[in-house]
């Protein structure tokens, strides 16, 4: 084991990420090392409890560090992220899971984690820090090793909404954006290090409003910067499109913002979405998309829908076809509902797993089948690509267009990390293959 040194894994969104790059930064600032699970004095578990599924992860894992470690003389669990706090119960729950941690810390105090660690080390244990709080994490400017491409910044934490499914809202809370300008400060930062794509992230991207500043001039601000890199929003609310069209327009024509709308309709049907209390319908949604794709050429789209919530039909779940078979998204993230913690549809009447399993299997084959000629438009294409990582095959790598499409090249012999001109050989599905780069 190595004094003073740490491993930490992630679970969840990209805020879940962003959260652990500032606590691995300010450990680094510290002094602490970054190191193996089995060398870590300390072991940093960042957790996510948005599903079922992944709660039951976690708490496999969970489970099986404590048994693996509790014998062991200075090594320490210490439990961040959303977990813990999705209900009033779930610190509890932890503590049947792990009785002896060393540390649960909430998601506003994560900058007192060097502290925190401190007094781990100095004998205090089960230690439960809660802020009631929100920080300005856009502040805390990530320094990444050489060579890294990619970087997160979140520009506001919690929501204004108030779904019934959504059990995330009680662990991030109400609404909090951060300051434009250490925003812009962040970015600078991360460019000045070579990252050539930034996320932006939020529970809610589509919130964002700080003073004057709107999401349009804060992406206008970014997007204007002399450095060559791509940008990506993250997730809109449909509300604001139906709302705030103009600054949609706006955001996604800059030369430099990723052509992704990812906009979360979770259902085709009114009356679901009056139960799951999204404050939008589905038409004003589907008549502004159209307007929007109209105003930004080769705009793809990504949507999320959740089958089986509770007192969906059977021509509910219909509707939700025929959304998707019209809409065409290009990426389709499909979740099958299931009760969460300290929610109003927790309480409603469940339908039958088998069904939602049915349902969930259903519209997943529908999507693989609208992906057969959905790009077939982009053979022949001839234009940049932002190459991130090796491909699947020898000699070949990936990348992303503007349009954030799928690119790999074949025989690329370059850097990472570059901006090269193909062209599109071959289509196949959602993938685009170019030869070589131009």
């Amino acid at each position: 084991m190595i004094k003073k040194s740490f491993y930490i894994e992630t679970y969840g969104c990209a805020s879940n990420k962003a959260d652990s790059n500032i606590i691995s930064n300010l450990l680094i600032d510290s002094n602490y090392v970054r190191t193996s699970l089995s060398n870590a004095q300390f072991v940093i578990v960042n957790t996510c409890g948005v599903k079922q599924q992944t709660e039951n992860k976690i708490k496999r894992r969970l489970g099986t560090l404590y048994e693996r470690y509790k014998g062991s003389l200075n090594k320490y669990l210490i439990i961040t992220g959303c977990l813990p706090h999705i209900a009033a119960t779930y610190i509890k729950v932890i503590e049947n899971l792990v009785p002896n941690f060393g540390a649960i810390i909430d998601l506003n105090n994560i900058h007192e984690i060097p502290k925190i660690l401190n007094e781990v080390k100095g004998g205090k244990r089960n230690i439960i820090v809660k802020s009631a709080q929100p920080i300005d994490k856009s502040q805390f400017q990530i320094h990444y090793p050489q060579g890294k491409i990619t970087g997160i910044i979140p520009i506001s934490e919690g929501c204004l909404g108030a779904c019934t499914y959504c059990c995330v809202k009680n662990a991030r809370g109400q609404l909090y954006c951060y300051n434009p300008l250490s925003i812009l400060n962040n970015v600078k930062s991360q460019l000045k290090q070579g990252i050539k794509q930034i996320y932006l992230t939020s529970q809610d991207c589509s919130t964002y409003k700080y003073a004057k500043t709107n999401l349009a001039e804060l992406i206008g601000n970014i997007a204007n910067l002399k450095e060559k890199f791509y940008l990506r929003l993250g997730m809109i609310n449909p509300r604001f499109l139906v709302d705030e069209l103009d600054q949609l327009i706006m955001i996604f024509n800059y030369d430099k913002v990723y052509k992704l709308f990812h906009m979360p309709i979770q259902s085709g049907s009114d009356d679901v979405l009056q139960k799951m209390n999204r404050t939008y319908r589905i038409k004003p949604v589907i008549e502004n998309l159209k307007k929007l794709k109209e105003k930004v050429p080769n705009l793809s789209f990504s949507t999320d829908i959740i089958c089986g919530f509770p007192g969906e039909t059977e021509s509910d779940f219909n509707k939700t076809i025929q959304l998707v078979k019209s809409l065409k998204p290009e990426i389709l993230n499909i979740s099958k509902f299931t009760p969460r913690p300290g929610t109003k549809a927790k309480v409603m009447k469940q339908i039958n797993s088998k069904i939602i399993k049915e349902r969930s299997m259903k519209l997943s084959d529908i999507f693989r089948e609208s992906l057969i000629n959905s790009n077939l438009e982009w053979e022949g294409w001839e234009g940049e690509v932002l190459v991130l990582h090796p491909g699947e095959e020898p000699n070949q790598a990936f990348g992303r267009n503007i349009a954030y499409k799928n690119v790999f090249i074949e025989e690329y012999s370059r850097d990472f990390g570059e901006f090269v001109k193909v062209k599109i050989n071959k289509v196949e599905g959602f993938n685009l293959f170019a030869l070589n780069s131009l």
